[in-house]
């Protein structure tokens, strides 16, 4: 079997011994039941993963003894950015979630006009602390050693004013392209998702004034939080490592 992979935001290095934080602590000693002696992977997002074994359990306090590292990484070739316009409750979760198993590389939550969650101040930062923690969590099952970055929520107005130069995918019902009729990209795509009921025309209107293009995904209007993981299925099928 696979070694459980945890990931530990701090410095690692061979020959190290720590405790786990109490998350993985937890889900070590509890969940999965592990034992002295057992081999664990750990990983911090700076690259790479550490080999380590188990050398102590006491009730939630695990302590692990780093034996190895392999400078592996399992990201996609095809580089994509998904800004998601914000969801609610565990749609937004399960988005973020699955889009790390295929390979986004960074995700900008925005705060669209229809978004049912409005998020300011310090609800805000806690909602994308949570948000980072189930894009760690993805990356410990899918086997990536590097965390994608979920920023904090912008408007769309505010997050294209300050988008570098990149190629704007829309996902639109009305659109006339399909994903199979644009050429390969030749640097980063950024994906661009509505929230629930889509965006407003004024939000259309700005995505096609800073150059967006327009793709539809069949005949079917598709959720929002089936959208833009459908979409990257299909670019990593088109250009990526499917």
């Amino acid at each position: 079997m696979t070694p459980p992979r945890f990931y530990l935001a701090q410095a690692l290095a061979p020959g190290a011994r720590l405790d786990l934080p109490p998350g993985p602590a937890r889900h070590a000693a509890r969940a999965l039941r592990l034992a002295p002696g057992d081999t664990v992977t750990l990983f911090n997002g700076r690259g790479g993963e550490y080999a380590a074994r188990i050398e102590r359990i006491h009730k939630d306090e695990v302590a692990v003894a780093i034996t190895g590292f392999s400078d592996v990484e399992r990201e996609s070739r095809l580089r994509v950015m998904l800004a998601q316009g914000i969801s609610s409750g565990e749609r937004m979760d399960y988005t973020l979630q699955k889009a790390v198993e295929l390979g986004v590389g960074a995700i900008q939550p925005i705060a669209a006009r229809r978004s049912v969650v409005k998020l300011a101040g310090e609800r805000s930062e806690r909602r994308v602390a949570h948000w980072q923690g189930v894009v760690a969590s993805a990356c410990e099952q899918c086997g990536r050693n590097q965390v994608p970055l979920v920023a904090p929520p912008l408007s769309l107005a505010d997050w294209l004013g300050t988008q570098p130069r990149v190629r704007l995918l829309y996902l639109s019902p009305l659109a006339e392209a399909r994903l199979a009729d644009l050429p390969a990209p030749t640097g980063v795509d950024c994906l661009v998702a509505g929230p629930e009921g889509g965006f407003e025309a004024d939000e259309i209107a700005m995505l096609v004034a800073a150059g967006a293009v327009p793709v539809r995904l069949g005949p079917r209007v598709l959720r929002t939080e089936t959208a833009a993981l459908a979409a990257l299925a299909a670019m990593q099928t088109l250009w990526g490592d499917f």
